[in-house]
């Protein structure tokens, strides 16, 4: 079931939109989906993009049902694509991969060296 604003959300019972989206793109594989949409910037396949994102179907299902629940996922004859509001999300996501990335190499490696 995927919580809409208004309703309460995996951690939070307020149904802040921010709590509804933070619940859904904490769904295992979500982020990674959106993000191999942007990365092809194509429609892609149902096989395609279970390979993209190196996931099985039934997980891939879910999370594309409520993806496109949620007007973030669009499909077409083509296949999925980002829709209006999933390209405008991963935009504002953007920065905030770069900030993770740099942010990142500043810290201790797991052998305690810098990344």
């Amino acid at each position: 079931m995927v919580p809409a604003p208004g309703e309460p959300a995996r951690g939070s019972r307020s149904g802040r939109p921010i709590m509804v989206l933070l619940d859904l793109l904490g769904r295992r594989m979500a982020l990674r989906i959106l993000w191999e949409l942007k990365e092809a910037g194509r429609p892609l396949t149902f096989r395609a993009l279970a390979a993209a994102a190196e996931t099985n179907p039934s997980v891939l299902n879910a999370r594309l049902k409520e993806l496109r629940a949620a007007g973030l996922v669009a499909h077409g004859a083509e296949g999925y694509r980002l829709g209006a509001d999933g390209l405008a999300l991963v935009a504002l996501v953007l920065p905030l991969h770069q900030w993770a990335e740099d942010w990142a190499a500043r810290r201790p490696a797991a052998g305690g060296e810098p990344a």
